[in-house]
């Protein structure tokens, strides 16, 4: 399941650079087929969602919810990027010539340059969300194998409190058997030395009479 988990979270991260670039080439104004292209990225966006819910299906654990979560946020945020491009773009005319001819090269080379840097900050973002993850991963891993050990710890402790208890409880009542046998000894030790004084006092009666 692990290696079914990392190929779709690698493939969503190919699918939302392919969107950022596609969204790049449609910021730039310079796609003949614009409708075309934003089909595409709107496709992409579908499949997209079809590969976090597949992944949402196969992952489990704290860690794979904290990726999924950042994952979603991620592809809210190109969704956003899309729609401010559809919003921009519909203020002037994309098939106006004129538009075209009144870019210089120089513009274009630095909206290619603006896209491409657009580009590798978010690769980067990516990679760096993904190592915050799984650094968070990590850290959860470690607090739940503490966890585990001090309860172990702790239901041995309790077994041994427990086995204590009942030593205390066995000594209590071989105390208290020990001190009714010595009650028990010593009434019968006055009961003989009474009975030893009666007949000692009888035969003293008898001698003097």
């Amino acid at each position: 399941m692990a290696t079914l988990v990392q190929s779709y979270e690698q493939q969503y991260s190919v699918l939302t650079a392919d969107i950022t670039a596609k969204i790049g080439r449609l910021k730039s104004g310079h796609e003949e087929n614009r409708d075309q292209l934003s089909r595409e990225i709107q496709a992409n966006f579908e499949e997209a969602n079809d590969l976090l819910e597949q992944l949402e299906l196969e992952s489990r654990g704290a860690g794979a919810v904290s990726r999924l979560a950042a994952y979603r946020a991620e592809l809210q945020r190109v969704r956003e990027e899309y729609r401010s491009v559809l919003n921009s773009s519909a203020t002037y005319n994309i098939d106006n010539d004129e538009a075209f001819d009144d870019w210089g090269s120089s513009d274009q080379r630095t909206k290619l340059l603006d896209n491409t840097e657009r580009l590798e900050r978010t690769g980067k973002n990516l990679t760096e969300g993904y190592r915050v993850i799984l650094e968070t991963e990590q850290i959860g891993a470690a607090v739940l194998q503490d966890l585990n050990a001090q309860r172990e710890t702790i239901q041995r402790s309790r077994g041994r409190l427990r086995e204590t208890d009942e030593q205390l409880n066995r000594s209590s009542r071989l105390m208290s058997s020990m001190i009714a046998r010595s009650l028990q000894d010593r009434l019968i030790l006055v009961l003989v030395l009474f009975f030893l004084g009666v007949l000692l006092c009888v035969g003293l009666y008898f001698y003097v009479t």
